[in-house]
């Protein structure tokens, strides 16, 4: 299957994720609000699934695939068991370590995460209390990592891209059945959430287990040992935690500066949701398919396929990444009151909210962007490099949020993670380009500015669209509400894909009947 195909099997997962992961968070935040329980879970929630973005879509993949590959390529399927049990062992050995650690010292780590919450001893002691229920997640989701990175070096990305699904669908579900039952106690919501986040990260373990025993891979269990492959993984991991997770730690950063403002964290949790709908359907539905690719091209000295699938990941995300960045930051009200707005969840909170989004939308296309270029380093078994810029991007981020928080509240921490953004992708660039490993093909670099102009020329029409249907968009019928928003996005999408075909910028139709081909 060609690039493109596999990136619609794994983007078009990763969008009917997202999708369900909509309806989760319009459950949640009519069920929660902005209020001490949502401030609560989005601490909580955020303690494993900034270990599990670091693992399943940075640092151990980034890894472990390039090893995993060369053992499949040098030892052939028996020695990339042997080589998968190993690492197994070591991972499972020292998450269950991780997790002991951290369900004694809980308290410490929400503090540190969250120190602003201290003055409020309920919040407090609430958020502990779902993060150690939410925590056990961390030991699933990196399970489904290690599992998935087998399973996409067979080229079998299916699975583990719908795996997620099943996440949304357990915690809908949770949600609804709290909705339906009308509870309102704190203690009870917080339990009640913790534990479907849990209980979903089992599910979705099951489903990338039933298609390994469908390949017929079947790990052998060893102990737990410090073997050579343990210790080159190490190696190659430890700078990639930093390289492949800089936006989820910058994210952390900001959650830490913004517990010191009540809403604050909510508020961040629902426009980081909004936007991680493109940046995860998008960057990481290329990153997954894209390192497998770039590795095997690599082993097998096939330097100009290398060059060509680097500039076509670059086409593509390009191309759906700037007129979703560009409608984000023209509509974010719209979007949010939309989604969000319902019971607990108030006209202020869709303000901050809004407010968020849009500062986060200028840096989707850095976001995306590091998911395209970092391959270009691991690929090689490079991690140390993007490291570096990572510990750039951190301390810029660092020093803005401070900078920026007393000014701009909750907003200035989006606008620091923004800008930590675009300085660590531009270093990743730069530096690439300098070693020749990336080529720019220049007819290609031409089309990405006529895309990026019709990308202004589709929030012109957006913009004025809104304008027309705003008596619809805050009507008090969701069903015309959501009709209005589903006829703006449609304005969006055909406006854009006019204005890039004619233009030249994108062969859209082209792509299409590519994407239309790929049962055939």
């Amino acid at each position: 299957m060609s690039l493109v195909r596999n990136f619609t099997t794994v983007g078009g997962a990763t969008m009917l994720s997202r999708v369900l992961g909509f309806v989760r968070d319009v459950l949640l935040a009519a069920a929660v609000g902005t209020g001490p329980v949502a401030d609560a879970f989005a601490v909580a929630f955020r303690l494993p699934n900034l270990f599990r973005r670091l693992f399943a879509e940075g640092a151990f993949n980034s890894a472990f695939i390039p090893l995993f590959g060369r053992a499949v390529e040098e030892e052939g399927d028996e020695g990339a068991r042997r080589f998968a049990g190993e690492i197994g062992a070591a991972l499972l050995f020292c998450l269950l370590a991780l997790t002991a650690l951290a369900q004694i010292f809980m308290p410490f780590v929400v503090w540190g995460l969250a120190p602003g919450f201290s003055t409020d001893s309920a919040k407090f002691d609430l958020t502990v209390l779902m993060a150690r229920i939410a925590f056990p997640y961390l030991i699933f989701m990196s399970l489904l990592a290690f599992l998935a990175g087998i399973l996409n070096t067979y080229q079998r990305f299916a699975a583990a891209a719908f795996a997620p699904v099943m996440l949304n669908v357990v915690m809908s579900i949770v949600l609804g059945s709290v909705l339906a039952a009308g509870v309102e106690d704190n203690t009870e919501l917080g339990i009640i959430l913790s534990a479907g986040v849990t209980f979903g990260g089992i599910v979705q373990l099951l489903v990338v287990i039933a298609d390994l025993k469908r390949l017929g891979f079947r790990i052998p269990v060893f102990r737990p040992r410090y073997t050579k492959s343990a210790k080159r993984l190490l190696v190659l991991g430890v700078p990639g935690i930093i390289a492949g997770g800089v936006t989820q730690l910058n994210i952390a950063v900001g959650t830490i500066i913004a517990s010191l403002q009540d809403g604050a964290n909510a508020m961040l949790y629902f426009a980081d949701r909004l936007y991680q709908l493109p940046l995860g359907v998008i960057g990481i539905g290329i990153g997954v398919v894209l390192l497998p690719s770039l590795t095997r091209q690599l082993r097998a000295g096939e330097v100009s396929a290398y060059q060509v699938s680097l500039n076509r990941a670059l086409e593509i995300s390009l191309v759906l990444t700037l007129p979703a960045a560009v409608a984000l930051a023209v509509v974010p009200h719209e979007i949010v009151s939309v989604l969000f707005q319902r019971v607990r969840f108030d006209a202020a909170a869709v303000d901050g909210t809004a407010a968020a989004l849009m500062a986060f939308s200028f840096g989707l296309p850095a976001f995306v962007l590091n998911k395209v270029f970092s391959p270009g380093y691991f690929a090689r078994e490079d991690t140390k490099t993007p490291m570096k810029f990572a510990a750039v991007g951190m301390a810029v981020n660092v020093c803005l949020s401070l900078a920026l928080f007393p000014v701009f509240k909750h907003v200035g921490i989006a606008l620091a993670t923004t800008i930590a953004g675009w300085v660590n992708t531009g270093l990743l660039i730069i530096v690439l380009y300098q070693r020749g490993h990336f080529v720019p093909d220049f007819a290609l670099l031409r089309r990405l500015v006529l895309v990026l102009l019709a990308s202004l020329l589709m929030g012109v029409a957006i913009h004025f669209a809104a304008i027309v249907l705003a008596p619809s968009l805050s009507g008090s019928w969701l069903i015309v509400r959501a009709a209005s928003l589903g006829l703006l996005v449609l304005t969006g999408v055909v406006t854009f894909a006019v204005f890039a075909q004619v233009s030249g910028g994108a062969d859209l139709i082209s792509m299409f009947r590519t994407l239309t081909r790929r049962n055939t």
